[in-house]
């Protein structure tokens, strides 16, 4: 959703109504806060933040000059007391979010709780799930997760617009539900202690133990929900239980489980590309009239261009291959004639962009389409926790954690293919324009078109993504000044996907039309013939003249990380509020990739009998919901294809074919860390904590992937993969310090600077060369990568103003040394250093210019930013208006980048992934038996790449977004409790846009409103 002026006229509103009540309401809180009591709160002891963390039950608050009874509080309130208590008591910059009674997380997404923590944002998956966060502007691939206290990394696959398949380090929260936790924290500043890899910030997932729980020897809990979303109208389970039960006061066991189904449809527009018609153009062959001009057309009849007669393609042309197309003076080819008109081809070449040529100010949209993408997503998780504690100076116990996220996902597309392909696949070059309208900035408004090839596509997609993990930890208490804690243990995430995509074709049609003048995100697409009709469509083998009869690609792909740490840490205190602390940690990283491709992508003739109309379905429901802009088109059905081919017997290919990915990277970490914990409480007349240390860490990295050669001479393929191979190491010393002064018992001031470094994605690391034949693409990876590195400042204040309270305000900034850049260049084949021989069978030529992206290291810049926090319950009003309060934050963050946009242009812009503004507010109510909560969250557009990746364009942003939840619940009895939920109140969309100037839809998509009703029982 665009935030325009009535939005922001809004915000502005709702802004100047807001400070003069927090100003009268802090004022009225510090006056009934009573003479002489402290609002502490009961908070524990410095250092002791994770055990701060886990108790359901916040501690009693002082009320008005009243003997201080034990006032119990509950549910949402409680929550957010132990996350402030936690808070207060750090000395880094940790914001927390803890179960707000057992088993029962504030928020059905562990992404979507963090919104409400500063400066963090999150990104949206299919169905507008929370999938991955980005803090104070660095994206998921600079944060790092920690589960139980080992790093790990969670992977998804996804649509290509939102990133493909997984191969980073960046942690997918969707595969997680938020019943088998009980508390997460989001640590902004680092500390000698906490293992490094993250530039942004530090998560950390904490699952229940059994000694968390209240003082009953057994606790059972579950909750059952029903959820419904108004674009599937289906109501689907979500079913969650945990038992935690004590054994004596030494031993205890916990178990929990949650299990859920749901079914997400959501439509969109997708462009997938916007380019200049000049990119798919066809040049005028030397000897003839206009030589070198790029026509991006069929010409009409007896077009004349600078006064001279032009026909493109030339009569005669011919493809590679020598097949000749059928062009001549009155066709474009053969039974496709010229019906464009010459006012419309002369105001395309009359339009020159910022490559200069005529034509290249004119941008189409390379496969206009509409895209249904039904999802049937199943997902297990449990978690069993064995807990000793002999003593009050040993805590041992063994932790394992399962997740199973299985998600069968069919997208249905429907595509004008003719602009996103050249005269080899005979594509634009051989369409007529009869009409055409662009606006200032050569953006399309509208145009009409003979000679278009439309393509049905169809994409099946099963994949599994299991996370395991065991750890084993151990804290023991030799003395009052001596402790040894540590871990051991092994994760292991695992990503198995298993995709098929078929395209049917329909060649030439006539009467093409697509207009924005309606809604400038999703075009009203008229195709000039029935799109549900079967018949009109082919599939088999492409003709000699370079027609297209359907598309065929099948990849089966299994990633793997396992990780595995040791981890040793040592406490003395070697004087009164002095504490040194070492320790040293080992750690293995091995990520393994592994995918398998059809040894052929040329569609076979159907078998005798075997028809389309029996292999098809109707996808519908697109103009519904679409704004009736678009149109329902016939599909394949992939079960059915996959019968009636016998899929299942066709062969199937890697090293061999160079084909798919082979490719791995291991990673050794050895670390160790001296650091100084200190309070000056008891020694100066004023109180200033704090820690300082160093963190030294030796990285060994060995890769391995795939290089495409050309094969010896008599193999079965063309070409083959060879393996390349890269070891290296490196390392880095890491200081880094946090102190927390109180300036008054209730006034913090904190400082915290440190040196930080995250390493590059697994994908690119992996040595590997590729070509992407169909839309003329090269991708090169580069073991030789460095991490990112930064040196960062932090300083904040805040003021605990009364019980449950808080203001702060936070300034931080990060000199970021380096960075990792993807820059693109358009090079003839021939220069790429891949075979000539992959062109083999198609009809490209080895002049084709291909645009070619390498990962590099680049020079960093400057990050900068503050964030404003407010917690505030209403005590001050009167009777049931006390139960009322408010949260809200807001986050300014601004950096420079300078993007190598060519070898001769840069750019300099934000980071990727950077939200200049973010803000999250939420207003709730809590009694005994009834609550309800409302959250507001904005999130400012940002880019998602740069470069784009697109011909003449600088960036892909992600458009800005206010997405606004709801829940409520009602306890019938004290074990007995009612739940609904709403998300998405607004109906909001996902939009991406290309180019900064232009913002070219890319991408719209909708997912409606989720709808929840829950019942918990707690004994």
């Amino acid at each position: 959703m665009r935030l325009n002026s009535g939005n922001k006229n809004r915000l502005l509103v709702s802004t100047s109504v807001l400070i003069p009540l927090l100003t009268a309401a802090i004022q009225a809180q510090a006056q009934t806060a009573a003479p002489g009591v402290t609002s502490d709160m009961g908070v524990p002891e410095p250092g002791q933040a994770d055990q701060a963390a886990a108790p359901t039950q916040a501690p009693p608050e002082p009320t008005d000059g009243a003997p201080q009874t034990d006032i119990v509080v509950t549910g949402f309130r409680a929550s957010l007391n132990s996350a402030l208590n936690a808070k207060r008591n750090e000395t880094a910059a940790i914001d927390s979010i803890v179960a707000e009674d057992i088993g029962k997380f504030p928020d059905s997404n562990l992404a979507e709780s963090m919104q409400r923590i500063p400066g963090v944002a999150l990104s949206r998956s299919d169905g507008g799930e929370g999938r991955n966060i980005s803090v104070r502007g660095l994206g998921a691939q600079f944060t790092r997760v920690r589960i139980n206290g080992m790093e790990g990394v969670s992977q998804v696959s996804g649509s290509d617009i939102r990133g493909g398949v997984a191969s980073g380090r960046s942690f997918d929260f969707v595969t997680f539900p938020t019943e088998i936790f009980s508390a997460l924290s989001v640590r902004k500043t680092l500390s000698a202690d906490v293992e490094e890899g993250s530039l942004g910030a530090t998560v950390d997932l904490r699952a229940p133990k059994p000694f968390d729980q209240r003082d009953d020897d057994l606790v059972l809990t579950g909750t059952a929900r029903g959820i419904y979303n108004d674009i599937r109208k289906k109501v689907d389970p979500r079913l969650s239980a945990l038992v935690s039960k004590k054994f004596g006061d030494t031993f205890g066991v916990l178990g929990s489980i949650a299990y859920s189904k749901r079914h997400i449809d959501e439509y969109a527009y997708s462009a997938v590309d916007v380019v200049p018609t000049t990119v798919y153009g066809l040049a005028q062959p030397a000897g003839t009239a206009n030589a070198g001009v790029i026509f991006p057309f069929c010409t009409p009849v007896g077009y004349v261009y600078n006064g001279v007669p032009t026909t493109s393609p030339v009569p005669g042309y011919t493809q590679p291959n020598g097949t000749p197309i059928g062009a001549d003076a009155n066709n474009c080819s053969t039974n496709n004639p010229r019906t464009g008109t010459a006012a419309a081809y002369d105001y395309i070449m009359s339009r020159t962009g910022v490559n200069g040529k005529p034509g290249g100010g004119v941008y189409l949209p390379r496969l206009p389409r509409p895209v249904k993408s039904s999802q049937n997503q199943e997902r297990l998780a449990g978690s069993l926790t064995l807990q000793w504690k002999p003593t009050d100076n040993t805590d041992i116990s063994l932790d394992g954690l399962y997740s199973r996220f299985k998600v069968h996902r069919l997208d249905t597309m429907f595509d004008a293919r003719s602009f996103g392909r050249a005269i080899s696949n005979n594509g634009q070059p051989l369409t007529s324009v009869r009409d055409i309208e662009v606006d200032e900035n050569g953006s399309l408004v509208h145009g009409l078109f003979d000679g278009v090839d439309l393509r049905s596509e169809m994409q099946d997609e099963r994949f599994t993504s299991t996370y395991k993990q065991v750890n084993f930890n151990f804290d023991h208490r030799f003395s009052d000044t001596f402790r040894l804690f540590g871990l051991a243990g092994i994760n292991q995430s695992v990503l198995d996907v298993d995709r098929l995509q078929v395209a049917i074709d329909s060649n030439d049609t006539r009467d093409f039309s697509i207009d924005f003048r309606d809604n400038p995100d999703i075009p009203k697409i008229t195709y000039g013939i029935d799109t549900t009709n079967a018949a009109l469509f082919q599939y088999g083998p492409p003709l000699p003249t370079g027609d297209q009869r359907g598309q065929l690609s099948n990849f089966i792909r299994r990633n793997k990380i396992t990780s595995k740490t040791f981890e040793l840490n040592g406490e003395w205190e070697a004087a009164s509020q002095f504490t040194v602390q070492v320790g040293g940690q080992y750690r293995t990283n091995s990520y393994t990739a592994r995918e398998r491709q059809l040894a052929t992508n040329t569609p076979l003739e159907l078998p005798t009998g075997v028809s389309l109309s029996s292999l098809t379905f109707v996808t519908s429901g697109v103009g519904k919901n679409l704004d009736g802009q678009l149109q329902d088109f016939v599909s394949i059905d992939p079960d059915k294809f996959r019968s009636a081919v016998g899929l299942d017997d066709y062969v199937y290919c890697n090293l061999e074919c160079a084909k798919g990915t082979y490719g791995g990277v291991k990673e050794t970490y050895g670390s160790g860390y001296l650091m100084f914990k200190f309070d000056t409480e008891n020694i100066l007349p004023f109180t200033l904590r704090g820690d300082a240390g160093v963190r030294y860490v030796h990285t060994g990295l060995n890769t391995y992937g795939p290089i495409t050669t050309a094969s010896p001479p008599g193999s079965t393929y063309p070409s083959m993969y060879v393996i390349s191979e890269v070891s290296r190491s490196y390392e880095d010393w890491l200081p880094s310090i946090n102190l927390a002064l109180n300036i008054t018992p209730d006034l913090i001031a904190r400082v915290s600077a440190a040196r930080v470094m995250s390493r590059p994605s697994y994908g690119q690391l992996i040595p590997a060369g590729s070509a992407n034949l169909v839309i003329q693409t090269a991708s090169f990876s580069n073991p030789f990568l460095d991490p990112i590195r930064a040196n960062t400042f932090d300083g904040s204040l805040e003021w605990y103003f009364a019980p449950g309270s808080l203001i702060s305000i936070a300034y931080f900034y990060k000199n970021i040394e380096t960075y990792i850049q993807t820059t693109s260049t358009q090079v003839p084949f021939e220069d790429i250093g891949l075979p000539l021989s992959l062109l083999s069978g198609t009809q490209l030529r080895p002049t084709d210019l291909f645009t070619v992206q390498r990962s590099n290291n680049t020079p960093g810049g400057p990050l900068r930013g503050w964030e404003v926090n407010v917690q505030l319950p209403f005590r001050f009003l009167p009777g049931a208006l006390s139960n009322f309060g408010a949260l809200a934050n807001f986050t300014r963050v601004r950096s420079n980048i300078d993007y190598i946009i060519s070898p001769t242009l840069t750019r300099t812009a934000p980071l990727v992934g950077l939200s200049p503004e973010t803000a999250s507010g939420t207003l709730y109510y809590e009694d005994e038996k009834f609550s309800i909560r409302s959250t507001v969250n904005y999130r400012s557009s940002f880019l998602t790449a740069v470069p784009s990746g697109s011909v003449d364009a600088d960036s892909t942003s992600n458009a800005s977004s206010i997405f606004v939840d709801a829940s409520a619940s009602y306890n019938i009895s004290e074990n007995l409790k009612l739940i609904a939920e709403v998300s998405n109140i607004t109906n909001e969309t996902n939009r991406l846009t290309v180019d900064t100037t232009r913002q070219d839809p890319l991408y719209t998509a909708y997912f409606g409103r989720t709808y929840a009703l829950a019942v918990n029982f707690q004994f």
